[in-house]
């Protein structure tokens, strides 16, 4: 190798490490600058305390205007009815747990502290009521009876 070429190389070599170091740097500083926190879910029956397996927890930002953002996380809970996730940036988030057989919970959170628990207690559906008394395929009340001749 001349001695030309060795210098190239050793420049692109340079380059790159630089461009790298500026890369960490970055990441750095942007990882260190936004606090992040950790949450522990724990969703529950709301009638008798057991804990629901298999429950989506889904996890949206919240803008200043009270939209939700786009993206998320979705998490399933464990046979004890737990999830956990780290990283949460600082902010509002909306916490929505979905499981069959059970209604849709939502709610907003603060999260302003470095760890949080939350309990989700998932409530079974409620009786529908009708305005209408009639039951498809039955008589009317006020209908008169009509006697085979």
């Amino acid at each position: 190798m001349t001695g030309g070429v060795r210098v190239l190389r050793m420049r692109a070599i340079m380059k790159r490490f630089w461009v790298l170091a500026v890369f960490v740097v970055i990441g750095v500083l942007t990882w260190a600058g936004e606090p992040t926190s950790a949450l522990s879910f724990l969703v529950v029956k709301e009638d008798n305390g057991k804990p629901v397996r298999n429950a989506a927890v889904v996890l949206h930002p919240v803008n200043t205007h009270g939209k939700q953002g786009r993206g998320g996380f979705e998490l399933k809970t464990d046979s004890d009815g737990k999830t956990h996730f780290e990283g949460v940036p600082y902010g509002k988030l909306r916490v929505q747990v979905l499981a069959p057989g059970f209604q849709t919970y939502g709610e907003d959170y603060e999260i302003d502290s470095g760890a949080k628990d939350i309990v989700v207690k998932l409530k079974r559906p409620q009786k529908q009521y009708s305005i209408y008394d009639d039951v498809p395929g039955e008589p009317k009340k006020d209908a008169p009876s009509e006697k085979p001749q």
